[in-house]
């Protein structure tokens, strides 16, 4: 009896876990960041970015001024990524934001 308590168990919890897993989407979300202006700063915003939890992918371009970022939504916001440029020193700002 203990043994198909525990096996009921396990399952319920894998099932729970397996579900909130499948509840978080890749999101892609593009940031303007009006102060990168030399060769270095895409650098730094990209090493800023990437250092916030759920981030998958970080393009930054120089040109265009924004950072494409892909991210888990579930370990993710759009505030933390701000908040990651502003304390590089570099404020942005959401540009575009699409589920993929």
């Amino acid at each position: 009896m203990k043994k198909i308590i525990s096996v009921v168990a396990t399952s319920v919890i894998g099932v729970m876990f397996f579900s909130a897993s499948a509840l978080a989407a890749v999101k892609t979300v593009t940031l303007s960041v009006p102060g990168m202006y030399c060769a270095v700063c895409p650098i730094t915003v990209k090493k800023a970015l990437q250092k916030v939890p759920g981030v998958a992918k970080v393009d930054v371009s120089l040109e265009k001024k924004e950072a494409v970022v892909s991210y888990d939504d579930s370990k993710a916001t759009v505030t933390n990524m701000q908040d990651a440029t502003f304390e590089a020193g570099y404020p942005s700002e959401i540009k575009a934001d699409k589920a993929k």
